[in-house]
């Protein structure tokens, strides 16, 4: 607020080349903001001018100057239980971490990475079966109802962060690459990330979704729709093959009929 005025203004990354013709396209939130008639910038030092009282930042992906802090106070909602998971991947590092539980966390924003302390915290629960889509759903839910309560009954003071932090590192494209040697349950986890793949034939294959299976085969080996690992198996429920659209995996089998000793994974 300003002068009794509302005045907002949503920062976000710049526009970026995409699709055919690398035509210059919004992001999602810019989009979003427009359609709202809300001011949009992508240079973070627009928000000192602003006018307004306090920021508020949700996955920006870059670390805010102090001169930028020291003009205007910002918080920021974490998807984590700080200090574990401070950094880019919090969600995606939680699932493959095998985690059950994970959380929002409303903290004060410094210079440091997630090193601020802490308003107020949500747990939210991880299911065995979640993907990251899931999850992420519920902690946009939770934390949008954490921040609005907290800004309507007042931030308080916060808390320094205890424990022994952890950090999420970026997922490497390498990491959704499903190799049939590791046990089960740490590629089911990769699956449940998204974007998992292996290969069939020399294409790519992608699992959209599968379930744990104790029955051991040999690392890649097929049987119906059960996939061998270093320890137990995967039973396929949806997969993606190269070139074409999602699809049950029993369609997928039925049409592609693996002989005998082939292989996912060759």
């Amino acid at each position: 607020m300003a002068d009794g005025h509302d005045i907002r203004l949503v920062v976000t990354r710049p526009d970026k080349r995409r699709g055919r013709g690398s035509r210059l396209m919004p992001s999602p939130v810019k989009a979003a903001a427009v359609d709202m008639g809300l001011p949009v910038t992508d240079r973070i030092d627009d928000a000192i001018d602003a006018g307004a009282e306090l920021g508020v930042v949700v996955a920006f992906g870059r670390l805010i100057k102090p001169h930028v802090l020291d003009a205007l106070p910002m918080v920021n909602m974490h998807f984590s239980l700080l200090p574990r998971w401070r950094g880019a991947a919090p969600l995606e590092r939680a699932i493959l971490a095998g985690d059950t539980e994970t959380g929002v966390c409303l903290m004060q924003l410094e210079e440091g990475l997630d090193t601020g302390p802490v308003y107020d915290c949500v747990r939210v629960p991880i299911g065995p079966e979640d993907t990251a889509d899931e999850l992420r759903g519920r902690l946009v839910e939770a934390g949008t109802d954490l921040l609005v309560s907290r800004l309507r009954e007042g931030l308080g003071t916060p808390t320094p962060q205890h424990g022994e932090p952890t950090y999420a590192d970026k997922i490497d494209p390498d990491e959704h690459h499903l190799e049939w040697t590791k046990p089960a349950d740490e590629l089911h986890r990769v699956v449940r990330l998204g974007d998992a793949w292996t290969t069939f034939r020399g294409k790519r294959l992608k699992i959209l979704r599968a379930m744990l299976d104790g029955n051991g085969l040999d690392p890649g080996a097929l049987d119906g729709l059960r996939v061998g690992a270093g320890d137990g198996s995967l039973e396929l429920v949806q997969v993606q093959p190269e070139g074409k659209g999602p699809m049950s995996a029993a369609d997928w089998r039925n049409g592609a009929r693996p002989a005998p000793g082939e292989r996912l994974g060759e």
